[in-house]
């Protein structure tokens, strides 16, 4: 990632002409290791160097969503500093439904609550089932950046992101399980089930 930040910014900047101000965002924490600010790379003797700035949401106080009007947040309240609780939660998602050009993104909202609050409440705050989740923009694009890489495959893909993003290297535990079943309807199944399910127990079970 830090290589492609220096590539990116090279780009932006002979594109637009304009400055850049390279910022990578981490959305999960998935390790204690301090995160680097600085790509370096050495090549024929000349030393190849990028810094960005690194954005932890698990570190970003949840107020900055609400209080400084930042929309694009809202989705991602569950996970940021403080967010964990119901009744924000159910703020962020008003202030979402009420918007014509993010409602959209309630889905996403549900999906992050799901790694702080047990599925069934998350249903309730959403006032939806798994029929309206599988109608939505945001998991039908899933499947189809999926099946634009190849069927079966690019579920699979999906099914490992999702399953890290949820539940860490306990999730990808699973994989070597999942990649057995050939059926692409099963695939798409577990896929929604890794949405719903609270542990990787109650996921093992479901497989």
């Amino acid at each position: 990632m830090p290589r492609r930040m220096r590539a990116y910014a090279g780009l932006a900047e002979e594109k637009y002409n304009l400055p850049t101000y390279p910022v990578l965002i981490n959305i999960l924490k998935s390790t204690d290791t301090a995160i680097p600010t600085t790509y370096t790379a050495n090549v024929a003797g000349l030393q190849v160097r990028q810094d960005y700035r690194v954005i932890n949401l698990w570190e970003v106080d949840v107020n900055i969503a609400f209080q400084q009007s930042l929309p694009a947040l809202l989705p991602f309240v569950p996970i940021l500093k403080g967010g964990e609780d119901e009744s924000i939660i159910r703020e962020a998602l008003q202030i979402l439904r009420n918007n014509e050009q993010l409602n959209q993104l309630e889905t996403v909202l549900a999906f992050f609550a799901t790694f702080v609050l047990e599925s069934t409440l998350v249903q309730e705050i959403m006032r939806w089932d798994m029929a309206v989740l599988r109608e939505s923009p945001w998991y039908q694009e899933i499947l189809r950046e999926g099946e634009a890489r190849g069927q079966r495959q690019g579920v699979l893909s999906s099914i490992e992101t999702s399953l890290e993003a949820k539940f860490g290297s306990d999730g990808l535990e699973l994989m070597p399980q999942i990649t057995q079943v050939s059926d692409l309807e099963r695939l798409k199944l577990i896929l929604q089930n890794i949405i719903t399910a609270n542990t990787v127990e109650e996921l093992r079970s479901l497989l």
